[in-house]
């Protein structure tokens, strides 16, 4: 068996480049499939671009990790707190997980795994008890993936993709 050396650091300002590549790259292969091509590009466009990161990156309350496994880029995590949020649920009790993504040639190897419970060791280092995120649909593996982490529907609410309005159902954890 061959051991990989994985860990998950900050993410830097200079590193912006690098994180616009791997948004686009897990969002797509993610959602691609299942969408047109003009609202993936119109999405895309709008919520990827490099001035919208480098402005989500200046929001004090928002935070991006990064993940290596061997010393390659191959996932990423962004983290909102307080008003950085993209809806204001759970009475301002919770913190947001707004993406967590890996790479599809590195899922089925644990990592997702190891990101989420960063992203819960944060949450908790920040004082929370609850968290919350969104996730699609009929994205059925990330369901499965979020109910077996012990996640729960409260909610749900419109994710527009282009001129496509899509449903997220909103799960929390507490912990």
């Amino acid at each position: 068996m061959v051991f990989l050396k994985f860990y998950i650091r900050p993410t830097k300002r200079t590193e912006l480049e690098k994180l616009h590549a791997i948004s686009v790259k897990t969002f797509k292969e993610t959602f691609e499939a299942k969408n047109t091509k003009d609202n993936m590009a119109t999405y895309l466009k709008n919520k990827f671009s490099k001035k919208k990161l480098e402005t989500e990156f200046s929001d004090r309350n928002t935070f991006f990790y990064f993940a290596y496994c061997d010393e390659v880029l191959v996932g990423y995590l962004k983290l909102n707190f307080k008003d950085a949020q993209k809806k204001a649920v759970l009475e301002g009790k919770a913190y947001e997980i707004e993406r967590i993504y890996i790479l599809k040639a590195h899922q089925g190897r644990g990592l997702g795994t190891q990101l989420f419970n960063k992203a819960i060791e944060i949450g908790k280092g920040k004082g929370y008890k609850l968290m919350w995120l969104g996730v699609w649909e009929f994205n059925h593996k990330a369901l499965k993936f979020y109910k077996k982490k012990g996640l729960k529907a409260f909610d749900s609410h419109i994710f527009q993709l282009g001129n496509d309005s899509q449903t997220d159902i909103l799960m929390q954890l507490k912990f």
